[in-house]
């Protein structure tokens, strides 16, 4: 089995979401000992953003047609694919930055979403190609915004990866969730302590 750590806050020690991802991570192996893991940190390792150059692998050249920038972008999109391929776990910190994900985080998406390997296109309307994984995401928000209507509204972090990753054919998604970070150090224990109880019980 192999699990695959993406971080992608910025804050390095500071962040929740990364102990949180380390800790499912741990949890996950302690319980399945046959799990290899692989780890990427999208802040420190972030694909470039969507540009003419890095749309190489869509734009339906021959390779001889592309210039060099675009192979080497080419060659990092077809690796970040390949990792999510072999991945059969993918755990994911995504801390909630203005209402969304990290821009990093939405630039790995950019790269592993690809007509004919991640989902396709039919008659009928679009299948997803990778339902085979489990998806565990560490959430976490400064704020509470799954207690709610209003703020549920606001939520485009969970809402996102729940239907990106749908749409690759992932069912299996599941979200241990850290709310109330910036609400004080009572609140935040509160939280995170409830979090702890989750992420015992994933694995």
């Amino acid at each position: 089995m192999k699990l695959l750590h993406i971080d992608s806050s910025v804050l390095a020690d500071n962040s929740v979401s990364r102990q949180l991802t380390a800790r499912i991570t741990r949890e996950w192996v302690a319980k399945n000992p046959d799990t290899t893991v692989e780890y990427l940190d999208l802040a420190k390792e972030a694909p470039t953003h969507l540009s003419f150059d890095s749309l190489g692998f869509r734009l339906g050249l021959a390779a001889d047609q592309l210039t060099e920038v675009q192979r080497t972008e080419n060659q990092h999109t077809q690796a970040l694919l390949q990792q999510f391929l072999a991945a059969d776990v993918i755990v994911v910190g995504a801390p909630m930055y203005n209402f969304s994900v990290p821009s990093q985080l939405k630039a790995w998406i950019d790269r592993v979403a690809q007509a004919g390997h991640t989902f396709k296109y039919t008659e009928n309307g679009p299948v997803g190609l990778a339902g085979d994984k489990t998806v565990i995401v560490a959430s976490t928000r400064g704020g509470f915004y799954s207690t709610s209507d209003v703020m549920r509204a606001l939520d485009h972090q969970e809402s996102y990866l729940k239907s990106v990753f749908g749409f690759f054919g992932i069912s299996n998604v599941r979200f241990v969730r850290a709310e109330g970070m910036s609400m004080g150090d009572a609140v935040k224990n509160e939280s995170l302590a409830a979090a702890e109880k989750e992420i015992a019980a994933l694995a």
